[in-house]
């Protein structure tokens, strides 16, 4: 028996049609595309802050509230998008994420400040949905023993996302200028929305006989907290974990070119090392949730590890070797970078039938960090002079999460 099984993370209850292949190959491809391409076009701004900012007439700095107006208006779309996708069907949902990207991009492109926020909020119109979208296709259609594997698999998009970003972008935009590089980026989304209409009917033709009142769309995740200690501890370390990990993103590439002296390609280059290296760690931590060790166990493990990268992140200096710093990079984007998979399959696991809402739930608790923390860390740096203090704040609240983890009882 796996661990999954032994834990009671996924059992029948959770599947609405049985398994129809040993593994979900087309839907997990097609999941984890849009969250690719929607992730990079989202972290496109973010990876070229220095350049944007000196064009706009800004603080660098402030480009910690430009990720907060798209996961602050993700916030909604993640709450309000199960009832959408049990009657719409998630390929359909997804196709609408790959919408609000493109709307983004030619927003943004326009290359004014009010530009760049409209394109922002853009993003977040459906950008939140997809964590349930995906949840609700390939959860009845992977066997138990894989769960936590194919969810963190499908959460590959985020680092990988921000990964091309952070290698695409800083060349590109030395090359033909920041405008330009966002649309670039139009051609594969388009491509991506007509394979998908090739093969909406067939993936969502068994989302016809679930559909969910729209009234309840908003309030039914919320309801889910009440009388579930597990599932409040997970959604404040999911908080704190999601905006440790925008803040390593958001702000890498300005900390080490004002701080440290590395160039912007450097820099770049700094920043897909954190990315890859959750790209790498995610389908570690997936199995080894299924097989060793219980994913509570893990995201208490990890929140431990956060702390300690993001004290070491406040302290990078002239001085540091750029191995060093390239090695923390690493150590933060295994951990703050790789924990999303098994914390939804967490989601799932505990929400059961209702794991498209409790998903919902747990993207929604994501976005809040996301929008809260690197806003307050963009203050705390104007009004500090610096990221160290920040960096461990922020830190001490990622091991506060991972031990109030640790001490609930199994589930």
């Amino acid at each position: 028996m796996t661990n999954a099984e032994s834990d009671g993370k996924t059992s029948a209850d959770v599947t609405a049609r049985p398994a129809r292949r040993p593994f979900p190959l087309g839907p997990l491809a097609a999941t984890l595309a849009v969250q690719t391409l929607a992730t990079a076009a989202a972290y496109s701004i973010p990876a070229v802050a220095p350049v944007v900012a000196r064009d706009l007439g800004i603080s660098p700095a402030l480009v910690g509230f430009y990720i907060s107006i798209v996961y602050g208006v993700g916030i909604f779309s993640a709450l309000f998008s199960p009832p959408i996708v049990h009657a719409r069907g998630a390929t359909r949902v997804c196709q609408a994420i790959l919408l609000s990207t493109i709307a983004m991009l030619l927003t943004a492109a326009t290359g004014s400040l009010t530009a760049v926020v409209l394109g922002a909020g853009a993003m977040g119109l459906a950008y939140g949905a997809s964590a349930p979208a995906s949840t609700h296709l390939l959860v009845p259609l992977t066997p138990p023993a894989h769960m936590n594997m194919v969810l963190s698999i499908r959460q590959i998009g985020v680092p990988l996302g921000g990964m091309l970003a952070g290698l695409i972008m800083p060349p590109l935009v030395l090359r033909v200028g920041w405008q330009t590089a966002l649309l670039v980026q139009l051609g594969p989304v388009l491509i991506l929305m007509a394979v998908l209409e090739w093969k909406r009917r067939g993936w969502d033709a068994p989302a016809s006989g679930e559909n969910a009142p729209r009234a309840q769309g908003f309030l039914q995740p919320l309801r889910l907290l009440h009388g579930s200690g597990p599932l409040r501890r997970l959604c404040f370390a999911a908080f704190v974990y999601s905006g440790l990990q925008l803040c390593f993103i958001v702000f890498m590439t300005t900390h080490l070119t004002s701080v440290v002296g590395f160039d912007l390609i450097h820099a770049g280059q700094a920043l897909a090392a954190y990315q890859l290296s959750g790209v790498i760690t995610r389908p570690i931590w997936g199995w080894l949730a299924d097989h060793v060790l219980a994913a509570r166990w893990l995201l208490s493990l990890q929140g431990l590890i956060m702390c300690v990268a993001a004290v070491l992140a406040g302290q990078f200096a002239p001085d540091w070797p750029p191995a060093m710093v390239l090695a923390v990079c690493a150590v933060a984007g295994a951990t703050a970078s790789g924990f999303t998979g098994i914390a939804y399959g967490e989601y799932a696991r505990i929400g059961g039938a209702q794991r498209t809402e409790a998903t919902g739930l747990g993207s929604a608790f994501m976005f809040s960090g996301v929008m809260v923390i690197p806003a307050v860390m963009s203050g705390s740096v104007l009004s500090l002079g610096g990221y160290g203090v920040a960096y461990s704040i922020i830190g001490a609240l990622a091991l506060v999460s991972g031990v109030l983890l640790a001490a609930q009882r199994r589930v």
